[in-house]
């Protein structure tokens, strides 16, 4: 009698926020929104522009999402951007319910149509900005990447090790720290079931986020923040990212045990950075604090975080005289 109990008492708790997201959803506007924002993140001011409705109303609209748990708010520099609330386990019902009422919604009612449309015009203004910036830093960008070997060199022995180390399959929930452009959300998201990309600079999350709109990839979760106070829950993620971050920090091995925290217990971190050099222009020219890593610093550095080392290659060029990157995939053997 007392389990049965204590099961309708559960059923009773549920009820008051499930009414509350349904009231929330249940209104023509608040409707319009979270069916744009099934396509992915906006700002206010994109949704101002894609409702046709006024920057008060707008917010008082996501107000009442947010509080009713459908939707997230996260502020990325002067922009605050807003998106659903995803289904991170199979037990979030309040996710799951805003799922199955866009899945009933007919994707040809006019109004949808037209809202996807301008949806699509100011991914396409947003893009054209980014591209602007991008351009602007493109030099130094290619002057740094020059140094060592050709980006797609790197790519073709990361994706060879995780098949090699983790399988060919799926990897469940992704994060990429320091995403930049969001190369490695775009070379991974398929085989992720949530992907969030973290970094500390708003005009390379505008650079990543129109890269992945112009990918189709909408779902992606780009966040402002920094690495020792990320915006999501510890042990979250069944594989950690580390892409050419580590080098830019005073402290990596500090580094190595926040990023440990956000594995999944059993869950993977793969760093690629480069190997051990004395090219000092890197330094005084783009900001890196460290001169690369040898295999054994980061292995001490995962070991000491929590994490076993169970592949290492270095990607490099016969002939070439560029700066080999190193790859370096840890598991998470328990919690620290």
């Amino acid at each position: 009698m007392a389990n049965r109990g204590d099961t309708q008492l559960q059923s009773q708790l549920a009820l008051d926020p499930t009414v509350e997201a349904l009231k929330a959803i249940g209104e023509p506007s608040r409707l319009r929104i979270i069916a744009v924002l099934r396509h992915g993140e906006c700002s206010v001011s994109d949704l101002c522009e894609i409702l046709g409705q006024s920057q008060p109303r707008i917010s008082r609209h996501l107000r009442l999402l947010v509080d009713a748990g459908v939707c997230t708010r996260h502020r990325e520099g002067t922009f605050v951007f807003f998106g659903l609330k995803r289904r991170t386990t199979d037990d979030d019902q309040y996710a799951a319910l805003t799922e199955g009422i866009l899945r009933s919604l007919d994707s040809s009612d006019p109004q949808i149509a037209a809202d996807r449309e301008r949806l699509h015009d100011v991914r396409q203004r947003r893009a054209a900005a980014a591209h602007e910036h991008f351009a602007s830093v493109a030099d130094e960008w290619d002057r740094e990447s020059a140094h060592h070997v050709p980006q797609l060199v790197v790519e073709h022995a990361l994706t060879s090790a995780l098949d090699r180390s983790l399988g060919t399959g799926h990897f469940g929930n992704i994060i990429d720290i320091g995403t930049g452009t969001g190369r490695m959300i775009e070379l991974l998201a398929d085989r992720s079931t949530r992907i969030v990309g973290l970094d500390t600079n708003p005009a390379m999350l505008r650079v990543a986020r129109a890269t992945l709109d112009s990918a189709g990839i909408h779902q992606a979760e780009l966040r402002h923040t920094d690495l020792f106070a990320p915006p999501v829950e510890p042990e979250q993620f069944e594989l950690v990212i580390v892409h050419q971050v580590l080098h830019y920090l005073d402290d990596p091995d500090r580094a190595l045990h926040a990023i440990s925290r956000l594995a999944s217990p059993g869950g993977s971190v793969v760093i690629v950075d480069l190997m051990t050099h004395t090219n000092e222009t890197l330094r005084t020219e783009h900001a890196h604090r460290r001169l690369g890593f040898d295999a054994n610093q980061i292995s001490n550095w995962c070991l000491s975080a929590g994490l076993d080392v169970i592949d290492h290659l270095i990607a490099r060029e016969e002939p070439s005289n560029r700066l080999e990157v190193g790859i370096w995939i840890a598991t998470k053997g328990h919690r620290t």
